[in-house]
């Protein structure tokens, strides 16, 4: 046809800009009449195409949008410089994309930038011709739209017409619902019974959505085949493959179709990275929100899913994976699993707490330090600057540690590390449960198609060993150049030099080399400031000590903490981002072959360094802090001018919960909530400004309605679940690891989730594009890590019992050292003696008479000889006493923990018993479905071949084939 029909309402001064595409597409090798690429220049918001879902015609649903920018033809541009920009087309085919074009270069003169970046863009313009029309072969239909309300943006709509859709799903194995239905196996006796008011309790926390609803009965699902669609029902072609579907496909096309020039071979990911395109999505099903909106999947899950007045309900999983696909379904059913599972753990955690205030007056230690009867002197907590202090002024700090530091602490520990095992099971089933109810039980995952960075490595790869081929050709005799040819001609024939060059592990030695030093070096960038805020607390403490207020000098320790903590949050959540972003550069350099194995080293490298971040400031305070003090008169000092800190008398157990509970409170106040509020807010306010400046004589047409591809694109685009599944992992190891020191954590990590679900939800359909369906069955690598912290989990609260607690001093004391089998006496035996004339020089107290009295004696909590001994300030019998049941009770606690989790996982099946049989009822079901099949296939055979072709004239019109292929036949077969 002629170019002028195609395009004949278009406006002529538009039409040649056009013409120059035509034949640059003609040149690649296919005609535009055969395809269905429709440039709308003029298309305005129309009710008939529903503002953007569908193409102009109002029929062809829009299954993906490609999104590029481009240069609209201004009047300054000559005929002379169309001319050119052809030329530079073409010779952008001919592989010169690099190089100025001949006879042009002479007469640009002072606008060689301009022609240069004209060329850059018409350069981009003839690959997204190529590619186009290589997806116009693929089958696809496309429709393209630049007359828009964003200056400088194009879109192409993609359509999917059916024979693709089906060459597709049989390609992909899709597993599609069949025509045969079976009922489920449901519960009898008690368990009816006690489902169905279970069902009749929790009916107003559901939510109102149809895939919610409990199921009676199933359709057979199986791998999609043109050759037996007969077994589907394709009554309403236009629904057999819902949206998500649809967009999975064309996805599929786009990665696989390429776009070639000379040996560079470019899919859907390369020109994303190149600029070629700016953006590729589906688009969402419509408007959440406002009036007359029709009514689509995406406003029910708004209404019933994110939004926060139904934080009470169940979520629609089964609709969430309808919408955004399996891998983000099982994302938000895992966290609905672990907030879940949260409850019992809160519950049990806010009794441990109250058994703690309950008692705290009963507790003989804490009275024995606030009894000022006692009058315990104790020795400086700092030299010269600090004086000498009673153990009755720490009265405050000793009662609210016991209610953390008591014995119902050791059962929530154990509680916890089962609650773990527990939790891990529940989930497997779960998973097994939604594999089943989603299709996926025989679903395996492939390897995916090679990621740009890969292939543009391989390339160069591939041109240098071209290269040393032939410098060695020009090496070669003359008298073997012929034989050599031949030989290289017979190898590569028909195959391409990249095919075979695949980057090896010396490839990537450098980056090996790299990735290590960067580890290294982050790591001990963090024990550095780790480091430094441990001097800021002892500086802090020793000029406080000088403060002429009491009220101050009485609230040192306090408000060291406090301060010290917050900084660490600060720095925490500072380094977060800061390490996010190294860990992606690292796992880059890697070039990691597919996005499976770059997403996998990328978790990997990020949830070390970002719990090495979290959780150093916590360990140090649990395990370090108060170990390698010293004793008065030979302390340990940093850098000999900085005394090491010591623990208050009741133990660095208070210590540790308020470190902990303020970096969990604050990483989830802060980093989790206002952060993914505020930052995508922000993104799309600068977004809709940098939109507006780029075209401010459109002001006017802002106000009206945009297509529905206008509107998404100016959404977020979707980064991946990475940071999601982290933040919760991180919590994860605050509600575990050190447990035993705060048993509110997971009340208050259960307060997060219940809001975290909702705005990830919200997120999900209001602030971003809607991402790519993708099938998964599991979570992938972050079960493997779920199942390392919480064996880490028992090993840290071992520790935590055993040597940051008084747990293992305080049995100590009461069995072998009690006089009366009380704890009376406890604190004195804890505390040891010194005399205070052995202080180093110029380490004494410069006030010594502060408290009023003379000091001869002051204590100190460890286990020394006195001063009077023959061996003195040695290390006492007691001290290895107490050591010796500490680390007997580390692995006692630890065995007996793994065991019983161990046990807990062996006891409770990864497969549900229901579901399992129903998996084999399908596999019979569908046994016998092609049986009856060929069954009544083998039957029509045999009545035709006893038929006799001589009387019978019916019989050379007619072929057993075509009876059995009818749909009279097909329709009976089930």
């Amino acid at each position: 046809m002629r170019v002028s029909e195609k395009y004949s309402t278009l406006p002529a001064e538009d039409r040649s800009v056009h013409i120059i595409n035509i034949c640059a597409i003609e040149d690649i090798g296919y005609l535009p009449s055969e395809g269905t690429l429709l440039n709308s220049l003029s298309v305005d918001p129309d009710a008939k195409c529903k503002y953007g879902l569908y193409f102009r015609d109002g029929k062809r649903k829009v299954d993906y949008v490609l999104v590029y920018h481009h240069k609209r033809p201004s009047g300054s541009r000559t005929p002379a410089r169309r001319a050119q920009s052809q030329d530079a087309a073409l010779a952008a085919r001919g592989g010169r994309q690099n190089q100025p074009l001949p006879g042009h270069e002479s007469t640009e003169g002072a606008g060689g930038l301009d022609t240069q970046q004209d060329f850059h863009e018409d350069d981009k313009r003839f690959r997204r011709e190529e590619y186009e029309g290589n997806l116009l072969e693929a089958g696809l239909e496309l429709e393209r739209d630049e007359d828009t309300k964003i200056h400088g943006v194009g879109f192409v709509k993609i359509h999917a017409p059916w024979n693709v859709l089906c060459r597709e799903a049989e390609f992909l194995k899709l597993k599609m619902p069949t025509k045969k239905l079976y009922h489920m196996n449901e519960t009898r006796g008690l368990l009816k019974k006690i489902n169905s008011v279970l069902q009749k309790i929790t009916a107003p926390i559901q939510p109102r959505v149809a895939e919610h609803r409990s199921q009676t009965v199933k359709r057979l699902s199986y791998p999609f085949s043109r050759e037996k669609q007969h077994l589907f029902d394709l009554s309403d072609k236009d629904s057999f493959f819902d949206s998500k579907t649809r967009s999975t496909i064309v996805y599929e096309i786009l990665k696989r179709t390429t776009c070639t020039k000379a040996k560079y071979s470019m899919g859907i990911t390369s020109l994303l990275a190149n600029g070629v395109y700016s953006a590729a999505y589906p688009l969402h099903d419509g408007d959440y929100e406002g009036e007359n909106v029709e009514f689509n999947d995406r406003k029910l899950l708004y209404e019933e899913w994110a939004s926060y007045g139904v934080f009470y309900k169940y979520q629609p999983i089964d609709l969430v994976r309808k919408y955004f696909g399996e891998k983000i379904g099982l994302y938000f059913a895992w966290l609905g699993v672990y907030t879940q599972m949260l409850i019992p753990a809160s519950l049990v955690g806010v009794i441990v707490f109250l058994y703690g205030c309950a008692t705290v007056d009963e507790n003989i230690p804490s009275r024995e330090m606030c009894d000022q009867a006692h009058n315990i002197t104790m020795c400086p907590l700092c030299d010269k600057t600090c004086s000498y202090w009673k153990m009755s002024s720490a009265c405050a700090t000793a009662r609210a540690s016991h209610l953390f530091d008591n014995p119902a602490t050791v059962f929530f520990s154990i509680f916890m590390a089962l609650w773990a095992a527990t939790f891990m099971e529940h989930w497997k089933r779960k998973q097994m449960r939604l594999n089943y109810r989603w299709d996926l039980t025989g679903f395996e995952e492939e390897e995916g198609h090679p990621r740009a960075e890969y292939e543009a490595r391989v390339l160069q790869k591939s041109m240098r060993k071209e290269s040393k081929s032939k410098e060695k050709h020009r090496n070669i005799p003359e008298e073997s150049t012929n034989k050599w040819k031949q030989r290289v001609k017979t190898a590569m024939a028909g195959v391409k030099l990249t095919d075979k060059v695949k980057l090896t592990w010396r490839d990537r030695i450098p980056a090996y080399f790299t990735n290590l030093v960067s580890i290294i070096f982050m790591i001990a960038v963090t024990f550095a400031i780790v480091l430094g805020v441990i001097i800021y607390r002892i500086s802090t403490a020793a000029a406080l000590a000088m403060n002429s207020s009491p009220s101050v000098r009485s609230n040192i320790r306090v408000t060291v903490t406090a301060t010290a903590v917050i900084i660490n949050l600060v720095v925490i959540i500072l380094l977060d981002e800061v390490y996010g972003c190294i860990a992606r550069w690292l796992t880059k350099i890697e070039v990691p072959k597919t996005e499976k194995s770059f997403e996998e080293r990328l978790i990997f490298k990020a949830f070390l360094l970002k719990f090495v971040n979290s959780y150093t400031p916590i360990f140090y305070v649990a395990f370090f802090k108060g170990r390698f003090v010293g004793r008065p008169g030979d302390y340990v000092y940093i850098f000999r001018s900085f005394r090491m800190e010591e623990c208050a008398p009741g133990g660095c157990l208070m210590e540790l919960c308020i470190q902990l509970s303020i970096i969990m409170l604050g990483k989830q106040l802060i980093q989790n909530n206002l952060f993914e509020i505020g930052v995508p807010k922000m993104k799309k306010f600068i977004r809709s400004l940098r939109l507006k400046r780029q075209s401010p004589s459109d002001h006017d047409e802002h106000v009206k309605r945009k297509q529905r591809y206008e509107v998404d694109f100016t959404l977020e685009p979707f980064a991946g679940l990475t940071p999601e599944y982290m933040e919760m992992i991180i919590q994860f190891g605050f509600v575990t690891l050190f447990v035993a020191s705060f048993p509110l954590a997971p009340l208050f990590a259960l307060l997060n989730n219940i809001i975290e679900i909702r705005l990830d939800a919200k997120k999900f359909v209001t602030e971003l594009r809607r991402p790519v369906a993708v099938r998964a069955k599991d979570i992938g690598i972050w079960y493997n890590i779920l199942r390392g912290v919480g064996k880490l989990a028992v090993i840290i609260n071992a520790f935590v019992i055993s040597f940051t607690s008084d747990f293992i001093p305080r049995l100590v004391y009461l069995y072998m050292y009690s006089k009366n089998g009380t704890m009376d006496g406890f604190v004195n035996h804890t505390l040891s003696s010194f005399n205070v004339s052995d202080f180093q020089e110029g380490t004494a107290p410069n006030d010594p008479l502060d408290l009023g009295y003379e000091v001869h004696i002051c204590r100190y909590k460890d286990y020394r000889e006195p001063p009077w001994s023959e061996h003195k300030y040695d290390i006492s019998k007691d001290f290895w006493a107490v050591l010796a049941a500490r680390l007997a009770f580390v692995i006692v606690f630890q065995n007996l923990v793994m065991f019983m989790s161990d046990f807990v996982d062996w006891v409770i099946p990864d497969i549900p018993k229901d579901i399992s049989q129903q998996i084999h009822k399908e596999k019979v079901l569908m046994v016998e479905l092609f049986m009856r099949e060929e069954q009544g296939k083998q039957q029509l055979l045999d009545t035709w071949m006893e038929r006799d072709p001589e009387k019978d004239e019916s019989f050379n019109n007619h072929s057993p084939k075509a009876s059995l292929d009818s749909p009279e036949y097909r329709a009976g077969a089930l």
